[in-house]
């Protein structure tokens, strides 16, 4: 599958329409979901970007991929949405995300949980990267976006 082919970020659990600056479900911040068919191939790249680096930092503290056209070819014979071009930590996310449940043995699939986490279940490690990759939205955007926010309030108010 490629990024052509998945065209937005969206995995259809939107919390911005709730009023939270950063969506829960695919962890863009709130003006990227409401602009995001405005955008062009740059900006919606920029956006691909930091959501994967953030998301890479938080599955590569869990676990490591050892095989990764092992992990590809699962992920296209169980159909599971991917995209090609991004890391495959992303792609390891997306596997856990969809088949924490049904997964008994994850080295079949090319990967393996780091020591800490090797007694952990699927769905408590999913549950709990899903958990840190939005925290380091929230902070991502407390750090970078806010700031920006209020100081162009500030401005128009003047």
């Amino acid at each position: 599958m490629s990024i052509q082919r998945v065209k937005t970020p969206c995995v259809g659990l939107c919390s911005t329409v709730y009023g939270d600056l950063v969506c829960r479900g695919c962890k863009r911040f709130h003006h990227e979901v409401v602009n995001w068919n405005r955008y062009d191939d740059e900006e919606k790249r920029a956006v691909w970007r930091r959501l994967e680096s953030l998301l890479v930092q938080v599955v590569q503290a869990k676990l490591e991929v050892f095989d990764a056209a092992k992990l590809r070819q699962q992920l296209e014979l169980r159909q599971i949405r991917f995209v090609a071009e991004q890391s495959v930590y992303c792609w390891a996310y997306h596997l856990i995300a969809r088949g924490a449940r049904a997964i008994n043995q994850l080295g079949a699939y090319g990967i393996a949980l780091l020591p800490e986490f090797r007694d952990w279940d699927l769905p408590a490690l999913r549950d709990a990267i899903d958990r840190e990759f939005f925290l380091l939205s929230e902070a991502h955007y407390e750090r970078y976006m806010a700031p920006r926010f209020l100081h162009e309030g500030m401005e128009n108010r003047n």
